[in-house]
């Protein structure tokens, strides 16, 4: 498993995407940091930066590099290897390969110029983010024969989380708007791994206007230590059974 890794990790290390999305984070850092005196607006402005490219560039990329290693896939199987090894050695060397990017590309600037515990928080985020999206993106690849279907599905995927799912939120909260949805609508905001990461950062720093009305039911429900550490249980378990669900139905798919 460790040889797969090395081997996935060397490659995706060397591949232009993530270096021009390394690149792309790292000029996006900077240039807020420098162009914003307050810390924590700049925090939120690279929250946006985070919530806006790193799901679908993660979902996208991963996405594809899977469809276009099945001969690779193909070959080790062919070999005395465990189809759960493979999968989880590919996302694995994924999930490290975009972790560095990010790291390198947000994480770095945000920890030489700022160091709080929100921007600590920012840069957990976007590393789980980055997980939670390569893990959805291996389940996409598993999903579906066609490549042209896959790269469709990890779109669609990445746009729901993104815009679609407020959209349906807004929605329940209007419908329901005359009984005490306030607790169905925590479990609610759990199903989506961007409102997740975009709460856990928020409730680290002081700006009630800037958390909307899922923050604000977070922190009011929950409070910011109880908060913080149930959104990082959930985003957890958004890790996890993507990873679950991909290794279930890859042993028993026809290659």
């Amino acid at each position: 498993m460790k040889t797969i890794i090395k081997y996935v990790l060397l490659d995706l290390l060397r591949n232009r995407t993530v270096i021009v999305y390394t690149v792309i984070l790292a000029a996006l850092s900077i240039s807020i940091a420098g162009m914003e005196d307050n810390a924590a607006k700049a925090v939120l402005s690279l929250l946006n930066v985070t919530l806006l490219f790193v799901p679908i560039i993660s979902i996208l990329f991963s996405t594809i590099y899977f469809f276009n290693a099945v001969e690779f896939a193909e070959l080790l199987l062919a070999q005395p290897i465990r189809r759960k090894t493979l999968l989880l050695a590919e996302y694995t060397g994924m999930a490290i390969a975009l972790g560095i990017a990010y790291l390198l590309g947000v994480g770095l600037p945000v920890g030489l110029l700022y160091g709080s515990p929100a921007a600590i928080t920012l840069v957990i985020s976007g590393l789980f983010l980055t997980l939670i999206f390569a893990a959805l993106a291996l389940l996409v690849f598993v999903l579906f024969k066609d490549k042209t279907k896959g790269i469709g599905a990890a779109i669609v995927t990445a746009l729901f989380f993104m815009l679609l799912f407020d959209g349906l939120l807004l929605s329940f909260i209007y419908t329901f708007s005359d009984y005490p949805i306030e607790r169905p609508l925590l479990a609610f905001i759990s199903l989506n791994p961007v409102d997740l990461a975009r709460i856990l950062v928020l409730l680290q720093l002081d700006v009630a206007v800037m958390m909307g009305y899922s923050g604000a039911l977070f922190k009011e429900f929950l409070g910011s230590v109880t908060g913080s550490i149930y959104t990082v249980v959930c985003m957890c378990c958004w890790t996890v059974f993507p990873l679950i669900m991909a290794v279930r139905i890859f042993k028993r798919k026809d290659l």
